[in-house]
């Protein structure tokens, strides 16, 4: 059997979006399967690296694309790096205040916020769950060592939404997550960006590599992948994917794997 590369999305493909509830136990199965007949996995995510928890790293992935493709690693090793430089991090918190979105900036070591920014539910609540976790939420864009890997923010009909994307787009690139929610990555980097380095580090070719996934910021790894799979419970994805298995509760990543032969 030839060796394949299967790259994971995390939340809604590893561990369902379910408060209380991990990665399921036939996944679990099928992870330590592959791994034992030879095969590479590695995680694909747009968490940065310090977001990605215990609960997956516990798992023994063999690497990660971080922070949609902007920190890689490879068998514990970091094989590519970027940040965005502190001019322009600073420009565009000027320019999110001016449009009145809200941010949560996020670098591989953290994450920041903005003290000017109003409050909202969606950033409010991660705020809160990071802190239940007991991370750091005091970091803000005021600090002296601020700046960021890239960042999501939350706008409505009080955000002047067209002139923000135009600015943002010169730079970075806007990924819609759902109505007033938007990701953003700088240029040149994403997460098939991601696969493409990992594929060149390992020496794999693009027919070896399966990317799994259940929302839209997971379409960028379907280009770089032979074969794009999405989880039964990823509906805004299913038409763009080659194949589609089962929902995460419902043996989603054992029944895909097990189709695609990875043990």
């Amino acid at each position: 059997m030839s060796r394949k590369i299967m790259f994971f999305d995390i939340d809604g493909t590893l561990i369902p979006e379910i408060p209380g509830v991990g990665v399921p136990k036939s996944t679990l199965k099928a992870l330590s399967l592959a791994r034992r007949a030879g095969n590479l996995l590695f995680i694909n995510t747009g968490r940065p690296a310090c977001n990605v928890d215990d609960d997956i790293r516990s798992l023994d992935f063999d690497g990660y694309v971080c922070g949609c493709g902007t920190d890689i690693y490879c068998g514990g090793r970091e094989i590519f790096y970027r940040t965005v430089d502190k001019p322009l991090c600073l420009s565009v918190v000027r320019l999110l205040r001016e449009c009145d979105a809200v941010p949560m900036f996020e670098r591989r070591d953290g994450v920041f916020f903005d003290p000017a920014a109003r409050q909202v539910p969606m950033i409010e609540a991660v705020r809160k769950g990071f802190a239940a976790q007991g991370k750091n939420v005091d970091r803000s864009a005021e600090d002296e060592d601020f700046s960021f890997d890239k960042f999501i923010i939350c706008y409505d009909g009080k955000s002047d939404t067209a002139r923000l994307r135009a600015e943002l787009e010169k730079d970075f690139f806007w990924i819609h997550r759902g109505k007033g929610f938007a990701e953003i990555v700088p240029r040149g980097c994403s997460k098939a960006t991601g696969i493409e380095a990992v594929l060149s580090f390992c020496g794999l070719d693009k027919k070896d590599a399966y990317a799994v996934g259940d929302s839209l910021n997971d379409l960028p790894m379907f280009s770089a992948a032979g074969t794009s799979i999405a989880m039964g419970n990823g509906l805004p994805l299913i038409p763009y994917a080659d194949h589609v298995t089962d929902d995460i509760m419902q043996d989603g990543i054992y029944n895909a794997m097990e189709h695609f032969g990875f043990f």
